[in-house]
């Protein structure tokens, strides 16, 4: 009996001391890198919005830098980029969760139905053009059943959701919309992209990454927003600049891909970035040569989910 007591009892601490090491290991340790490995997520934003975003996204996951994307499921050229997933389940595709159609001349409407979701829609049966619109007429009860519906509509369609991020931000820049954030990670059982903590404290808000990573829920240690001025800097200047810049431990960027068709610019005036981001991150030499030089791990947002999956203490 006294030896049984000896084993259990080494077997408990032994946990103990595991759970413990577990708990001080960064990010980058528990994928299985080094403390002061720099990791990339490279993601492409708005994949599904319109043909030449799915275009460029495809091209810039086979052919380029980029290592995962996020698609808007609401939108027009959904089913095409969804089949693509379909035949290529290794690639990395989260969902852009849309609460948003901020273009004038083409927009799209909720998933969910619209008697479900009335304070999402303006006159027309369009989702509202402005992050403020949203907050001032909808609730985040229904902005919760309209996420539900896209994430359920991609899973649906065959898409293996890898993790999640908020279209303009609707979910992550209110107090009162993150928990549907949060909400649907844990439902979904997703990581999800989330502001630095630098960010978070600026805008008031310091305890939110405290908040996901104890209902276990995984994301990067940075992302790049507060610094964005693609367009003062030059595109290419701007994101050699992060590249040489980056931290050790593992951070996401993103860009929106897309050819200079006359679709894209009919639709949106910021189509000069968004071809030169497809061209700096896929096809630009010197790039990728600098992605090389500064010794950047290039991954995607499956090994995070894999890592929530393995690490989550209960399953919802």
């Amino acid at each position: 009996m006294n030896l049984h007591f000896m084993i259990l009892s080494g077997a408990l601490s032994l946990l103990v001391i595991l759970q413990t090491n577990a708990a001080n290991e960064s990010l980058a340790q528990r994928l299985g890198y080094q403390a002061t490995d720099r990791l990339l997520i490279i993601n492409g934003d708005d994949v599904g919005m319109c043909h030449t975003a799915n275009e460029a996204t495809i091209e810039a996951l086979e052919h380029g830098l980029m290592t995962s994307a996020t698609i808007m499921v609401p939108c027009p050229w959904f089913p095409e980029i969804a089949a693509y997933a379909r035949r290529h389940p290794e690639m990395d595709f989260g969902v852009h969760l849309c609460h948003t159609s901020e273009w004038r001349a083409y927009q799209w409407g909720p998933v969910a139905p619209r008697d479900r979701v009335p304070g999402l829609v303006d006159p027309l049966g369009y989702l509202w053009h402005e992050i403020p619109d949203v907050y001032a007429h909808a609730t985040p009860g229904e902005a919760l059943i309209e996420g539900r519906a896209q994430i359920r509509k991609a899973l649906a369609a065959g898409i293996d959701v890898t993790h999640l991020d908020s279209h303009m931000g609707t979910l992550q820049l209110n107090p009162a919309y993150v928990p549907v954030y949060l909400e649907l990670a844990i439902e979904f059982d997703l990581p999800v992209r989330m502001g630095s903590q630098a960010t978070l404290e600026k805008f008031g808000h310091p305890e939110i990454r405290a908040q996901f990573a104890a209902k276990g829920i995984v994301f990067t240690d940075y992302f790049v927003y507060e610094e964005l001025d693609r367009e003062k800097a030059g595109v290419k200047a701007f994101w050699s600049g992060v590249l040489r810049n980056l931290k050790p431990g593992v951070t996401e960027l993103y860009i929106h891909a897309g050819k200079p068709t006359e679709e894209l610019k009919a639709i949106t005036a910021s189509w000069p970035t968004r071809s030169a981001e497809f061209q700096t991150f896929t096809h630009d030499p010197e790039i990728r040569q600098l992605v090389r030089d500064q010794g950047i791990i290039r991954i995607g947002y499956r090994a995070l989910r894999a890592l929530q999956r393995k690490e989550r203490p209960t399953r919802p």
